[in-house]
């Protein structure tokens, strides 16, 4: 990628080796939370004793330094989605207000709940920030076969898809939706087109942002395509549990994030996104 040429964002919160300021958390209330969350049930429930409690953080949180190359990248990429999506928003009469990214390790207070490593990236909408343990690369090649900076790239630009979300309105009417129904199955299939519209979103972003920066270099597409496929929920429950329940699915299978990360990607327009209206 060529993302290292650009910019940097002055919107990254480094907040590692910080901790939750006191507060302990057993084992397995952390378990449970895991659980919950991978079956659509909000984890700030047992965490913090209700979906979007808050806790607050001790003071503000430093940038970064100069010399972490993995902070830097993290920081060029959200730059670019900045640029994208400010663009994007102009061209639409619409303000984007830029989220902030925070820099964890193992746990972290969040306006959404405790947040903690094992969850993955994730964006809180009570406090508009994306949150993401840079270990979690390590487990995206290791564990997920899917290297790469573009790899990288796409996790970050598919949080920020969420942010965009927010910004639009669609994840509040969404929330509103889960809350009224009583099916679970119903929600999950809620989640799981949230979680493609980000996919698309992120595609949107790499296609402005190759097409007036030239950011892509030759491997990358696939690199991110990959990352898409690894995270798809059927290919994580064979791997983990050895086998494949749909109805319990919250992020799509490997093949319908592929599928909507390359139709962001191929067309570039918000309203190709749209995967609230007929089959996913």
């Amino acid at each position: 990628m060529r993302i290292g040429r650009g910019r940097e964002s002055q919107n990254v919160e480094d907040r590692r080796g910080m901790g939750l300021g006191g507060r302990s958390i057993g084992i397995g209330t952390i378990v449970l939370a895991l659980v919950a969350m991978y079956f659509g049930v909000d984890p700030s429930v047992l965490l913090q004793g209700g979906p979007g409690s808050s806790v607050q953080q001790n003071g503000p949180a430093p940038a970064p330094p100069a010399d972490d190359a993995a902070a830097r990248f993290v920081s060029q990429v959200l730059a670019d989605t900045e640029d994208t999506w400010g663009e994007l928003f102009r061209r639409n009469g619409k303000q984007y207000q830029v989220p902030k990214l925070v820099l964890f390790s193992g746990a972290v207070p969040t306006a959404c709940g405790t947040g903690q490593s094992a969850m993955g990236p994730f964006y809180c909408p009570g406090d508009q920030k994306v949150y993401i343990d840079l270990s979690f690369y390590r487990d995206l090649q290791e564990r997920f076969r899917a290297p790469g900076e573009m790899a990288q790239a796409y996790v970050i630009a598919h949080e920020v898809g969420h942010h965009v979300q927010n910004q639009l309105g669609i994840a509040d009417r969404v929330r509103q939706l889960q809350s009224q129904s009583r099916d679970q199955a119903r929600a999950n299939d809620l989640s799981v087109r949230m979680e493609l519209q980000a996919d698309c979103f992120s595609g949107i972003w790499a296609h402005h942002a190759n097409r007036t920066r030239q950011i892509l270099e030759q491997g990358d597409l696939e690199s991110a395509l990959t990352a898409a496929a690894a995270i798809g929920d059927d290919r994580i429950q064979k791997q983990t549990q050895g086998r494949v329940a749909p109805e319990s699915f919250t992020h799509g299978t490997s093949e319908q994030r592929v599928r909507w990360f390359r139709r962001g990607f191929e067309r570039g327009d918000l309203r190709q996104c749209d995967t609230f209206s007929g089959p996913v």
